[in-house]
């Protein structure tokens, strides 16, 4: 794939300087392996490390992330996370390109992740766990 770049403003540039700027366009290009993805599994920034659920994905499910094909543990609702590769705990959890927290476990590919393995690193992560309350707000 050649991308086509306007010209304009780079002509005091010696005249091979645009054929060299596509050259390297186009080896960048060809050389980024094609890893396939389940459609079902967004991909929001090439930086993250979790997948987004487009649909309901059943629990038993095969999907195939990153080339890779992975049985699903349990079903992953709608607009829910999953573990893009093999996370090892305390690692930071990216989504757009940002922290959003860190696993509190080791996680694999294709795995949930949600208050039971993420950690805000923000934000007080509150469940309805032993040991967790929600904030009460009426004593302030």
């Amino acid at each position: 794939m050649i991308v086509l770049m306007q010209t304009r403003g780079i002509a005091h540039r010696p005249p091979n300087f645009v054929r060299m700027l596509l050259d390297l366009k186009e080896v960048s290009v060809q050389q980024i392996p094609h890893k396939r993805t389940d459609a079902r599994l967004i991909l929001q920034s090439p930086q993250d490390n979790c997948l987004i659920a487009g649909a309901r994905l059943q629990a038993g499910e095969r999907v195939e992330i990153e080339g890779e094909f992975v049985t699903l543990a349990k079903t992953i609702d709608l607009g829910h996370k999953v573990a893009r590769r093999a996370l090892q705990t305390d690692e930071k959890v990216l989504r757009y390109g940002a922290i959003i927290g860190h696993v509190t476990s080791d996680v694999q590919p294709g795995e949930h992740l949600h208050t039971h393995n993420l950690e805000s690193d923000y934000l007080p992560t509150y469940t309805h766990d032993a040991g967790h309350a929600f904030v009460d707000h009426r004593d302030r």
